[in-house]
């Protein structure tokens, strides 16, 4: 796997994670339905994702070779365009009109 594989395969899985919270009412995907889930649990699990998200990415750095040292700007950078990313599935929760 090239270097750009990484990153494209990276960047897809974290839109998708992003999303997930949104459009499930199941607690952490697998978990019992909540009729209505709410807000903190969608929070939790979406900062849980980030998380799996960046260990992926971590373990995809290490397949390629080594993992470059990161300080907390790459943490945070990563944290706001997770935020980013799941835009479109709070707006498809919260906002959108029925």
């Amino acid at each position: 796997m090239t270097s750009s594989v990484a990153v494209w395969l990276v960047l897809i899985v974290a839109a998708i994670a992003a999303n997930l919270p949104f459009v499930n009412e199941r607690l952490f995907i697998v978990g019992p339905a909540r009729a209505p889930k709410a807000l903190g649990w969608r929070a939790l699990e979406l900062v849980l994702l980030c998380g799996l998200t960046v260990a992926f990415g971590l373990t995809l750095e290490a397949r390629l070779g080594q993992i470059q040292p990161q300080r907390w700007e790459f943490y945070a950078a990563m944290g706001f365009f997770f935020l980013t990313l799941a835009f479109p599935g709070f707006v498809w929760r919260y906002l959108r009109r029925t």
